[in-house]
């Protein structure tokens, strides 16, 4: 196994980040950028693509639907 730090981007702020278990908030730098990425999602800022509308007023089940 090799000993290289690793960094990558906080998806936040840009700032540099330590990939290792020094660095609790990883990927993101600090917890307020971890909880602002958060609050993006919450607030569907953000979102993975799909080709499938679902609405509110769609049934659910535990069904598998093809």
């Amino acid at each position: 196994m090799s000993d290289d730090i690793v960094n990558v981007t906080c998806p936040t702020c840009g700032k540099a980040v330590e990939w290792s278990p020094t660095s609790p908030f990883r990927p993101f730098c600090s917890k307020r950028c971890q909880l602002i990425d958060l609050g993006e999602w919450a607030e569907e800022e953000k979102r993975i693509p799909s080709d499938v509308q679902i609405t509110d007023s769609d049934e659910w089940s535990d069904e598998t639907r093809y």
